[in-house]
């Protein structure tokens, strides 16, 4: 068993170790896992959550690299949840971001962690939500989450973040994708990186058009700004950032930073609940209660959504 208010405590002192266990124990579906949110639940709300989305190729890494460098500069705690697919083999985080941001690994205010998708859907892992709290109550002023890179599907971060950036690149049928996918609708920045290569600037006015497009805004609303960058020499990080400040601003002014959250903590809670059911319901398998209203279903007697009214009714009163 471990020590919990120890281990919160070494956390909130900046203790990597202790933060990795702590994400460690998430990851792990610990028993432990209700004191540990219990203890951190009155030390978060602190932390600015910067999702970063886009297709596998568009410089999610070293984006999210010269952020960290960027507001480290402005001397920032900051703290990063890259999610990777998983090995077959392991279940573990199959490309390690870790590696591709070496530069940040001595640095005592930045936190990096590789999470596995673990077969979850969206771009994110399933326990993303919670490590997001351990990092936050530890004190990271900034948490950027960089998810998977799956695509059109990837599109889960805007649950999870206060702003989402979806970045793009020229030359990767990316401004097909947004026009097919939601990508369009959980940007709050839009990022075209590499764009010293040809066709940045289309691939800039075509997402701008697109944007013009869907626009269905109220004067004041916020409208995403399109920004141009280099990642891999760190040009445009600042107008970046910038536009993340900008953003932030906007939504304290309009109280649609704390939608945002309550939104946030809404679809956490209905997660646990509805993964607590499941387990329930997985349970029930030879169960006489499961194998009686199927045998009734079978007889006429019964159609699929009574038994399962039925069901849900008896394991809510058991």
């Amino acid at each position: 068993m471990v020590d919990v208010p120890q281990l919160v405590a070494q956390a909130r002192e900046g203790r990597p170790r202790a933060v990795a266990r702590l994400i460690s124990l998430v990851e792990g579906a610990s028993p432990q896992l209700r004191e540990v949110m219990a203890a951190l639940a009155p030390l978060t709300g602190g932390a600015y959550v910067v999702g970063l989305t886009g297709s596998p190729g568009v410089g999610k890494s070293t984006s999210t690299s010269v952020l960290v460098s960027a507001y480290r500069k402005a001397g920032k705690r900051v703290g990063v949840l890259a999610v990777d697919p998983s090995s077959p083999f392991s279940g573990g985080a199959l490309l390690g971001d870790r590696v591709r941001m070496s530069e940040h690994a001595s640095d005592p205010g930045v936190y990096i962690r590789s999470m596995a998708t673990r077969g979850h859907l969206g771009g994110l892992a399933w326990s993303a939500p919670q490590a997001i709290r351990v990092l936050d109550a530890a004190g990271c002023e900034v948490i950027l989450v960089e998810t998977v890179g799956v695509g059109q599907s990837e599109v889960e971060i805007a649950a999870q973040a206060d702003t989402s950036v979806v970045l793009l690149a020229p030359g990767m049928g990316d401004g097909i994708q947004a026009a097919k996918a939601g990508i369009l609708e959980i940007g709050d920045v839009f990022v075209v990186n590499k764009a010293d290569r040809d066709g940045a600037d289309a691939t800039a006015r075509e997402l701008n058009h697109m944007l013009a497009l869907g626009e269905s805004r109220a004067p004041g609303d916020w409208r995403p700004p399109i920004v141009k960058t280099v990642a891999a020499r760190g040009e445009g990080t600042e107008e970046v950032v910038q536009a993340l400040e900008k953003h932030r601003a906007w939504m304290e002014e309009h109280g649609v930073l704390t939608q945002r959250r309550v939104r946030r903590a809404a679809v956490e809670v209905e997660t646990i609940a509805v993964t607590a059911l499941r387990e329930r319901i997985g349970d029930l398998h030879g169960d006489r209660r499961l194998g009686s209203l199927a045998e009734r279903i079978v007889a006429g007697e019964l159609d699929p959504y009574s038994a399962a009214d039925e069901l849900v009714a008896g394991l809510t009163q058991s």
